[in-house]
Parts: C-alpha cells; structure tokens; sequence
C-alpha cells in the first residue's frame, strides 16, 4: 500500500482538490507547465492489461493532491469487476513518457436495465482525474467515444465541479457532499460537538451498546444490519461479496464498524481510509432502535477512529439538500459541498435510473414487504445493474 506523511494542517477539504481547475502546486514527478504538453497519448486498459498499470495508476492518483480519498485509487475497477462483473476501463493520458490523467470506467451491462458507462458505480465521487485541462478534454472525448462504442445508454462521471466540454449536456446536482474538518484530537472533537449531539451520545452510552472493530470477521453481522436497513428503505442490497472485496483489496485502509445490543449487530458502518480523508460509504442502523441513539453513538466512534489516524477529513457522503441525512450530517458540524455528475446521454433520461423516479414508487413499496433473506437473494443481481 501507498503510505503519506501525517497531516501538517486541519485546512478543509475543497471540492476542487483533484480537478482540472487546479493547475497549481503539482508534483514535481508528474506536473510540468501547460505549454509544455506539446503532445498527449490517450491509451484505454482494459482488463487483460490493467494490471500492470495499477500501481503507476495510483501513484499518479496519490500524487495529484495533497489530500486524496481511498474511492479515488485505481484498484476499485478490480474490486467491481470481480465482486459485480462489471468490466474495467482505465483511460490513461500521457506525455513525454509520464502520466498525466486518469478516468476510470465501468461497463455495466444487464438486461433488466440496460448498458451505462459509469466513473464509478458504488463510490460517490470518481470521474477525471487530471491537472491540466488539455488533458481533461483529451480524457473526456475518449471516454465519449468508448461509450459510443460500446453502445451504452449513457455515460456517468461523477464530478464534484462541472468540467466544460460539449458532449456533457445533462448534470445531475441534487444531492451535496456533506464533509467536515478535523480537529486534531478526540478532545476537540467533543467540544466542537452541539451540547445536544453530546446529549445524544451519552444517551447511547447508558444503553451498554459495545463497539467492535474488524474487517473479514465482521462481514456477516454487517451485512446483516444493511440488508435489513435497505429493505426498509425500499432498496436492493449489495451482495456480501462486494465488501469481501473491499476488505481484501484495501487491508489496513478499508475496516468495518459493528454496534452491538448484546448478541444482536444494531448498527454497522464500511469506512474507507485515505490519504488525509476518511470516507463512510455505506452506514446502517435498526430502525426499531432510534429512540436509542446508537445510530449517534456509532458515527462518534466513526469520527474519533479518523482523527486517531490524523485524518484531516471525514466525509459523511452525499445527501439531499434539506433532506433527513442531510440534516443528520450537519448536526455533526459538517459542511455541504458540490456534487454534480455529468452525462453523455445515448439513449433515455438521466432522471429515469434514480431511485425517486415516479417509475419506480410500486417496486419500492413492494420490496418493503418482503422477507429479508428474499431481499438479501435477489437485491445484489438488481443493485449491480443500477448505475
């Protein structure tokens, strides 16, 4: 694994850390003038030769920003081709011999729902990863005809600023990044805390509940907490075999939080550690218990286990603008951020994948009548077509 000296400073983090707006500051191994870029080599890797670029890959990622989060690192089209079967595609832009931009790309090809070229599935942030914007265009106009190739309905780059170029004519940008700045200490942290989120907490506390740490032996009661959590939510679950894969692919970096009532698992959360930034991507608790306060209980031990590992950031992932996670996330202090995916559209609508699209109000109520083993059997073959 790619290792990074502590943090130096609790600066937040900005949505245009890793972007082609951000043409300053380069790493000296990677960053030359943009007058320089004379000429750029844009080569796609696809699975059979993927493997032998993934360290280069990431060492261009991890160098491209002072702070990076683990969604960015290249080994995730491996993880989702092996745990979902999506196929992988790593646009690499180069010159004078030396990366200089990055676009992941999963193909997800399903005959409940169709064909779509995503950058990435799963994570809420992926898309171009560049510091010149020569390269972004080169990066975007290859990803372009790749999803024209491969005849898909749309192309999906998920983006936290909009990036020009004309073959984007549609961006979704409902939901925000909610992240917050950390302090440097546990101690800090609970100070900076609202007295009423204190107040939650030691609620929990008195409860007895125990928090248990772990990666692989932790799956099961994991993955239990979420296919209950999801089903109650209207959602297919990923299949347990995605998370296997995170756990086995990112050892020390990706860990799960497990909250128990005794024997019975109530709360659970994947983080994923980074390079400054610790990310929550998945997060669950039982409904049945919310008078409780674990759900509170968990996320402060979330945040205290990133600031233990000197982390400058936690982000919560994305919410509704005023919805009920946005307001649970800015309780904790943290802060909202843009989030806009962008399209190349084929074929359809972006709005009619989503998940509060009108089309889709009957399955939902349907899926929150079945029984929970049903739903943890059939969510993973429909989730993994979902982009």
């Amino acid at each position: 694994m790619l290792t990074r000296s502590p943090r130096t400073s609790t600066s937040r983090w900005s949505p245009t850390t890793i972007s082609a707006e951000n043409t300053s500051a380069v790493e000296p191994e990677y960053g030359v003038a943009t007058s320089e870029y004379s000429a750029i080599q844009v080569v796609i890797h696809s699975r059979l030769s993927l493997a032998k670029q993934i360290t280069q890959l990431a060492e261009f990622v991890l160098a491209s920003a002072p702070i990076v989060p683990l969604s960015r690192h290249p080994a995730w089209l491996n993880v989702l081709q092996l745990a979902l079967g999506h196929e992988p595609y790593a646009v690499q832009a180069t010159s004078g011999g030396r990366i200089v931009g990055f676009l992941p790309l999963a193909l997800l090809d399903t005959l409940l729902f169709g064909r779509f070229l995503v950058s990435l599935p799963y994570l809420n942030s992926s898309g171009v990863s560049t510091t010149i914007p020569q390269v972004q265009t080169a990066l975007i106009e290859r990803a372009v005809t790749l999803a024209d190739e491969l005849n898909v309905r749309y192309l999906e780059l998920r983006h936290e600023q909009a990036l020009d170029h004309p073959a984007l004519t549609a961006t979704f940008s409902a939901k925000v990044h909610m992240r917050l700045a950390l302090p440097q200490t546990p101690e800090q942290l609970w100070k900076g805390f609202d007295p009423k989120v204190r107040n939650q907490i030691r609620k929990a506390e008195k409860q007895n509940f125990v928090v248990q740490w772990g990666a692989v032996e932790q799956l099961e009661p994991f993955h239990e907490v979420l296919s209950r959590n999801m089903r109650d939510l209207g959602s297919p679950v990923y299949g347990v075999e995605l998370f296997r894969g995170i756990l086995a692919t990112f050892p020390g970096q990706a860990e799960i939080c497990v909250v128990w009532a005794g024997k019975t698992p109530v709360a659970t959360a994947l983080l994923l550690h980074g390079w400054g930034v610790t990310e929550v991507p998945t997060a669950s608790s039982l409904k049945e218990l919310n008078s409780t306060s674990v759900n509170m209980l968990m996320y402060y031990h979330l945040l205290c286990r990133a600031v233990e590992r000197n982390q400058r950031v936690f982000d919560f992932g994305r919410s509704t603008l005023g919805g009920n996670t946005y307001r649970f996330k800015k309780q904790w202090g943290a802060q909202p951020l843009p989030a806009l995916w962008q399209y190349h559209l084929n074929d359809g609508q972006v709005g009619e994948m989503r998940p509060e699209s009108p089309r889709y109000e009957r399955a939902i109520r349907i899926w929150k009548q079945l029984p929970v083993w049903l739903t943890r059997r059939l969510g993973p073959q429909i989730v993994r077509g979902i982009p």
